[in-house]
């Protein structure tokens, strides 16, 4: 799975849902998420637990009052 909108998923299972799609992935592929809000903590999370993750190549975009795509790329 390469999208995946969270918007209607419990605050508290978020977070876990994100990284096991992100783990799935193979490197050089990347999760692109839709969220409700700007998904910075997440961001930072990223950024400190999954040393796959490739920051310099993070991008979100707000497209809505509601929606917000980012895209978390694989090292």
């Amino acid at each position: 799975m390469d999208r995946l909108d969270i918007r209607d998923l419990p605050p508290s299972q978020r977070h876990e849902t994100i990284h096991e799609a992100f783990d799935e992935l193979d490197p050089g592929e990347h999760l692109t998420i839709v969220n409700d809000h700007d998904p910075q903590p997440l961001f930072y999370e990223f950024r400190a637990e999954r040393d796959a993750f490739d920051a310099d190549g993070y991008d979100v975009e707000r497209r809505g009052p509601e929606e917000f795509v980012a895209t978390l790329p694989k090292k």
